[in-house]
């Protein structure tokens, strides 16, 4: 019994120990520190600490460390690895993976732009009745083709425009043979057969199929790489306005566009800029990817924006704080403009995902101007304490002062453009 009594004094000093270290302060403020650290070349990083806490470095080659009664400051030199061990009275709590990054900075958007995109094939966005002799019938439907199937291929031809589909369609109506389909379905690929019908009223031969191969918007830049003049726009994928799809790109071009006037937003109505292609409709950049992070492609000529036209240092998605920041625009014309927002809250993503922080308009001149963020403002870049951080995406529908942001590390890595593998060679 005695020895069963000192196993339960034991066990019991043992778990309220285990609870004090827990809800200790000095120790549990360090339960907050990730795990691995990502800095920048020339960037600071700063922790206060309780007085009896110390860090120490594995090594000195590539970060320099500076230690206070109340706070460590790490400064990145190098690009390289290193860990950084925090001890309690000699007892080690928190082992930190620092990891430094090659200086990484990029052109801060802002600019209104026009976009045109070329789907893969054409986009089947509606079925129609064709009237004949024996009665009004879909060709398409009967077919088993579904409104946002891709034809990307008529007897074995690749299909590029909606003007090459016609003759295929009068030649087989003529021949009256069937035309052999090839059609691209979010599911995969599939071959079908469709027989042309004769309209009665117009006397040609019709597929039974509304289709449409481009379409065209506004939308904001976000950022321009200066070395290979990659950019990121938009923040969010371009879908179809009657399917409600992601559009497969083919290929696609930017032009600059005009901003003529703004439908205001309110409750329940998100506004909207109104804009329009620039004069000389001048091609200034391709489009290759529509992702849900955005539009990705690379600029023929420079494009800068009157406002901030230095490169800027970038935050990864665990160094973006809630508080104060500001958002740059075009409301009028096609002047950029700096507009401040609040970062309400912000997420450290670990792998890519759109939604990564919740901003609100706090400008009174733009709230005044738009009531908060409208359709066009989508890609208008974050920029956070002399930062880029992300990119304007979503707005609340029913609160247009507020809506959604994206992380730019994911905007840059959905352009080609990994700063960790830039480090990793770098170091190698």
């Amino acid at each position: 019994m005695k020895l069963e009594m000192i196993r339960k004094i034991i066990g019991g000093i043992l778990l309220v120990s285990l609870i004090s270290i827990i809800f200790f302060h000095p120790l549990r403020q360090y339960v907050s520190i990730p795990k691995t650290l990502f800095l920048f070349e020339g960037q600071k990083y700063n922790l206060n600490k309780a007085a009896p806490v110390t860090a120490r470095l594995a090594s000195n080659s590539n970060i320099s460390l500076n230690q206070e009664k109340h706070s460590v400051s790490l400064l990145a030199m190098e690009t390289g690895k290193n860990e950084m061990l925090l001890e309690y009275a000699g007892i080690p709590i928190k082992k930190v993976d620092v990891n430094v990054l090659k200086d990484f900075r990029v052109f801060p958007g802002g600019q209104s732009i026009g976009v045109k995109l070329n789907t893969v094939g054409v986009l089947v966005v509606g079925h129609h009745l064709v009237n004949t002799p024996e009665g009004k019938k879909s060709p398409g439907e009967l077919a088993g083709i579904k409104v946002g199937d891709i034809i990307t291929k008529i007897n074995g031809n690749k299909i590029e425009k909606m003007t090459d589909v016609a003759p295929y369609v009068q030649a087989a109506g003529q021949n009256k043979k069937a035309l052999n389909l090839v059609i691209s379905r979010e599911n995969g690929k599939f071959s079908t057969k469709l027989t042309p019908l004769k309209d009665k009223t117009e006397n040609s031969y019709k597929l039974g199929l509304y289709i449409r191969d481009s379409a065209a918007g506004i939308g904001t830049m976000t950022f321009i790489h200066p070395q290979t003049k990659k950019y990121g726009a938009l923040g969010h994928v371009i879908s179809d306005m009657d399917t409600k799809r992601p559009i497969v790109v083919e290929d696609g071009q930017i032009v600059r566009s005009t901003v003529t006037s703004i439908e205001k937003g309110s409750n329940g109505d998100p506004g909207e800029k109104l804009a329009r292609f620039s004069n000389d409709r001048e091609i200034v950049g391709s489009i290759n990817k529509n992702s849900p992070f955005g539009i990705f492609g690379k600029l023929n000529r420079d494009l800068s924006n009157g406002i901030m036209d230095k490169p800027l240092p970038i935050a990864l998605s665990h160094q973006v704080k809630e508080g104060p920041a500001k958002i740059l625009t075009v409301v009028n014309n096609d002047k950029v403009e700096e507009f401040n927002v609040e970062i309400v809250s912000t997420i450290p993503q670990k792998f890519p995902a759109t939604k990564g922080m919740v901003i609100k308009i706090t400008d009174p001149k733009l709230l005044e101007k738009t009531g908060g963020i409208v359709q066009g403002m989508s890609g208008s870049p974050i920029i956070q304490n002399g930062k880029l951080v992300g990119a304007v995406t979503h707005v609340f529908v029913n609160d247009p002062t507020s809506g959604y942001g994206v992380h730019i590390e994911w905007m840059l890595n959905e352009a080609g453009i990994n700063i960790y593998e830039m480090s990793k060679h770098k170091a190698s």
